[in-house]
């Protein structure tokens, strides 16, 4: 089975958190804080894989979380921090944001990398926190979480020359009478029901892939047939060869079916359509043929459409055909990204906190109170007075006074509640 759309969801380690430990050794009775750091989480990586063709080891697995780093241990020993989870995934995947839609990865080159989950820092231990006033304290940071998301994969096959047309024109017989490829040949409509890649060896040292993409039908812009789960296989061909039945064995107008074609590339993607076409006009060992074949001509060569007259039961006529593609794909330039990539980072940025009355309470949320409530005592007198000064820096002192707080109202962080005092 061919899997060319998924959805996983990513979780990147947690950091370890920070330990609260003091030197315990025979003749130091009051030892100093030696609490060590917590290790870094692992990353979600995504790794391009060329061996890779489906994303079919994604239909069962849906969940992937990276090891999360260890806690900091007494004597100042930090924590090991968590290994990195690899995802394998072939060339030609895009990784996109579910709940945004946009692109955080466009990976198409062999051995290509990106990190599309961070891990959390490790915490802090109490050895930091020391100062000339506070020499033991009873506090630490915790290790902070690691960036997590749901994502949708999308495969688009990466091919130089991609054969397009509607079903049963012959595009299968002409892939595997050019290249090594096998697809799967019958007398039916949508004999094609996945893209089948070949390579095609023109000459010694001049080579390109070709792909041939299951038959196109109207209405597939808006998802008709097997449309759009496949259009998106030819977005990213330099050239399309657009294979036509030139014999009209179906009662078929072939030049007719090369308008319909290419108006469902165009509702789908204008850029699409923009692509450099050469014509294959199929069939053309069936008598009837010869007609069509001159009709094509006449009217599309004049647009810039060159028109070869080929037939891939016979495989002849395919010489002419090549010398262009490898002529016309020497001046083209490389394919460009699919599309720009966001910053994987700043997508995950949040504001440090938000404040909101319900009930009379003013309720403090967000990422800037989580790591101050990881970090903090609240049952030791040292670390209450650290947590009010933090709370003055971070400028939430000064929000709820904007917010009109009075004294007695109350305060909440997540479950930690007390009454404001000016």
């Amino acid at each position: 089975m061919f899997v060319d759309k998924v959805k996983i969801h990513i979780k990147a380690g947690n950091g370890g958190n920070g330990s609260i430990s003091f030197r315990r050794e025979k003749y130091v009775p009051n030892g100093g804080p030696d609490g060590g750091d917590g290790g870094n989480g692992g990353n979600v990586v995504f790794v391009v894989n060329p061996g890779l063709h489906t994303l079919m080891d994604f239909r069962y697995k849906k969940h992937f979380r990276a090891e999360s780093g260890e806690d900091g241990r007494s004597r100042n020993q930090t924590g090991r921090d968590g290994e990195d989870l690899i995802i394998e995934v072939p060339p030609g995947t895009v990784v996109r944001d579910e709940q945004t839609g946009l692109v955080l990865a466009d990976l198409k080159t062999p051995g290509q990398r990106k990190v599309l989950a961070r891990g959390g820092k490790g915490g802090k231990g109490n050895v930091h926190f020391a100062t000339s006033t506070r020499q033991a304290p009873k506090f630490a940071r915790e290790g902070g979480k690691g960036q997590e998301r749901t994502v949708v994969l999308e495969l688009k096959s990466i091919a130089d020359v991609g054969l397009v047309g509607f079903p049963n024109v012959g595009k299968s017989t002409i892939l595997s009478s050019l290249t090594a490829a096998r697809p799967k040949i019958a007398d039916y409509h949508f004999t094609t029901l996945t893209p089948n890649l070949g390579v095609v060896e023109v000459r010694e040292g001049q080579s390109f892939v070709m792909a041939d993409i299951p038959g196109i039908i109207e209405g597939a812009h808006e998802g008709v047939g097997l449309g759009l789960e496949f259009l998106r296989h030819i977005e990213r061909t330099r050239i399309l060869i657009h294979v036509l039945d030139a014999s009209g064995s179906e009662g078929r107008d072939p030049l007719e079916d090369f308008h319909k074609i290419n108006k469902e590339l165009r509702e789908y993607s204008e850029k699409l359509a923009e692509r450099p076409q050469i014509i294959a006009a199929n069939k053309s060992d069936i008598p009837e043929a010869e007609a069509n074949i001159q009709r094509l001509k006449a009217a599309l060569e004049p647009m810039g459409y060159p028109v070869f007259k080929v037939s891939a039961a016979q495989n002849k006529g395919f010489g002419p055909l090549l010398d262009e593609v490898v002529r016309m794909l020497a001046e083209l330039p490389e394919p460009e990204s699919f599309e720009e990539e966001v910053d994987v980072y700043r997508l995950d940025e949040e504001e440090p906190f938000e404040i909101t009355v319900e009930n009379g309470e003013y309720l403090v949320t967000g990422p800037a109170v989580d790591k101050l409530l990881g970090m903090v005592n609240l049952e030791d007198y040292e670390s209450l007075q650290y947590f009010q000064r933090m709370l003055r820096k971070l400028g939430i002192i000064d929000a709820l006074r904007e917010k009109g707080i009075q004294d007695g109202d109350t305060v909440r962080l997540r479950d930690w509640a007390f009454d404001y005092v000016d």
